[in-house]
C-alpha cells in the first residue's frame, strides 16, 4: 500500500469511525469520495432485497438524484457492478449500451466519465454500489479505483455496523414497547368498563329529562349515544393495536389480512373518528369520487391506520374554515386506484417532505414523534402500493396514493 493510499485510510477512518447514524455515514462516505478522485457528482444506492432494487440513498452534484429513486438491480451498470461484486471504470459513458440513461434524463446531467463500486467489505456480499461521475480535471483511472476501493470497503463495514447499532437500539425500544403495551391494555379496562355505566347512568337520567324536555333530551341522548359509540370503537381500534405490539414483542409479525374493502368505507369510518375534533375546528372533511371507486383487496384495518394517520396530522395545521379532502379515481391501467389526500394548510419546506416517508422524519407539530407518515408508508408499502407528497410552505399539501385493486394477483404475475 502506497504512502498515499494509507493517508487515504488515516483519513476515512478518521471521518466514519465516530459515526453510528447510518444516513451521516451515507453522507459522509459520499463525501469523502468525491474529495478523493476530484469528481463533480456521485451517488449511494442501497440494495433492497425485497423488491431487488438499487435505491438511491444520497446524492451530491449540481443536480442530484431524488432521494428514493430506484432503478432494477439487474440493469445499467449498477446492477451489473451489484452482482458482479467488480468495479468498473467507463471513460465514454455515452457510448456504453448497458448505461441507465433514465437517471441523466431525470436530473438533466450529461455523464462523461464513471467508475462504479461495488459497496462490500473485503470479504463480504454488496450491500449496495458507489457511483462517482465526471472528473474535473482528466479522466477518472485506475488509481481512482484503488482508492474507491478502499473507501467502498470502509463504508461497507460502518454501514453495517450502524445497521447493528440501529438494531440494538430497537431491540431496547421493543422490550420498552412490551411494557408500554401491557400497561395500556390494563388502563383500557376501565374505559371500557366506565363506558358502559355510563350509558346505564344517562339512560336513567333522559328517562327523567324526557317528562321535562321531550326535544331536549332527544337531542341530548342522540348526542351522548354517538359520543359513547364513538368511544367504544375508537378503544377497540386501540385493544386492537395494542395487541400487535405484544404479538411483536412476541415474534409474530403478521402479513396483511386481504379481503374485499372499499376505500369510501375505510373514509367514512376515519371521518367519523375526527369529525368532531374538525367541527371544533370549523374545518371540513371532504370525500370526492370514492363511491365510484371499485371493491379492492386489501386489509381495512391497515388502511384505517394511514388515512387515519394522514388525517389526524393534517387537520391541527389547516386554519379555520380550511378543508381535508379525499378524492379517488382509477389509474389509466385499470389495476389500481389513486387516492389524494389534500389540506388547505400550510405546507411544509422541501426539507421536511424529504424525510417525511424515513425514520428520520421530524414532526413539525409540538409533542409530535414524526412516526405518522412513516406509518402511512408502511402500510402502503404492505399493499404493493406507493405514497408521494407535494408541499410547499404556505400552499397546503397532497398525499399521492396509489393501491393495487388486487395486490396478491400483482404479487403473483410478477413472481
Amino acid at each position: 500500500m502506497h504512502d498515499g493510499e494509507l493517508e487515504t485510510v488515516r483519513r476515512i477512518s478518521e471521518q466514519l469511525f465516530k459515526i453510528t447514524d447510518i444516513e451521516e455515514l451515507l453522507v459522509a462516505t459520499l463525501r469523502c469520495a468525491l474529495e478523493e478522485v476530484e469528481a463533480e457528482a456521485g451517488s449511494i444506492l442501497l440494495a433492497d432485497p425485497e423488491t431487488k432494487q438499487l435505491i438511491f440513498q444520497y446524492s451530491i452534484g449540481e443536480k442530484p438524484v431524488p432521494r428514493g429513486t430506484a432503478i432494477p438491480w439487474d440493469q445499467g451498470i449498477a446492477g451489473r457492478v451489484f452482482h458482479s461484486s467488480q468495479a468498473e471504470i467507463v471513460q465514454d459513458v455515452q457510448r456504453e449500451r448497458h448505461h441507465y440513461e433514465a437517471i441523466d434524463q431525470m436530473t438533466g446531467l450529461t455523464t462523461r466519465d464513471m467508475i462504479t463500486m461495488p459497496l462490500k467489505r473485503w470479504k463480504g456480499e454488496p450491500i449496495g454500489v458507489l457511483n462517482v461521475l465526471n472528473k474535473r480535471k482528466g479522466a477518472l483511472d485506475q488509481q481512482d479505483v484503488a482508492l474507491l476501493t478502499i473507501i467502498s470497503a470502509f463504508a461497507a463495514l460502518f454501514i453495517e455496523q450502524g445497521r447493528l447499532y440501529e438494531d440494538a437500539k430497537m431491540a431496547v425500544v421493543v422490550r420498552m414497547l412490551g411494557n408500554i403495551g401491557h400497561d395500556l391494555k390494563n388502563l383500557l379496562h376501565p374505559v371500557v368498563s366506565g363506558t358502559g355505566l355510563l350509558k346505564n347512568e344517562l339512560d336513567e337520567t333522559f328517562e327523567q329529562l324526557e317528562r321535562v324536555d321531550p326535544d331536549r333530551a332527544q337531542r341530548s341522548r342522540e348526542f351522548c349515544d354517538e359520543v359513547l359509540d364513538l368511544m367504544k370503537k375508537t378503544t377497540h381500534r386501540i385493544h386492537e393495536r395494542v395487541k400487535e405490539i405484544a404479538d411483536c414483542v412476541k415474534g409474530l409479525s403478521w402479513p396483511p389480512q386481504f379481503a374485499d374493502c372499499t376505500v369510501r368505507q375505510v373514509v367514512a369510518e376515519v371521518f367519523e373518528t375526527l369529525r368532531m375534533g374538525a367541527e371544533e375546528k370549523s374545518i371540513a372533511l371532504k370525500a370526492e369520487g370514492l363511491a365510484e371507486l371499485p371493491i379492492i383487496q386489501a386489509d381495512a384495518n391497515r388502511l384505517y391506520n394511514a388515512f387515519y394517520n394522514l388525517i389526524n396530522n393534517a387537520i391541527p395545521e389547516v386554519p379555520s374554515g380550511g378543508s381535508v379532502t379525499v378524492s379517488g379515481r382509477m389509474a389509466p391501467d385499470g389495476q389500481s386506484v389513486l387516492i389524494d389526500v389534500a389540506d388547505t394548510g400550510r405546507g411544509m419546506p422541501p426539507e421536511v417532505c424529504e424525510r417525511l416517508f424515513t425514520g428520520r422524519a421530524v414532526s413539525t407539530k409540538k409533542g409530535g414523534t414524526g412516526l405518522g407518515t412513516k406509518i402511512v408508508k408502511d402500510v402502503i408499502d404492505a399493499h404493493r402500493g406507493s405514497i408521494s407528497v407535494e408541499s410547499r410552505s404556505g400552499a397546503g399539501t397532497v398525499f399521492h396514493i396509489r393501491l393495487l385493486l388486487d395486490p396478491a394477483k400483482a404479487k403473483a404475475a410478477r413472481a
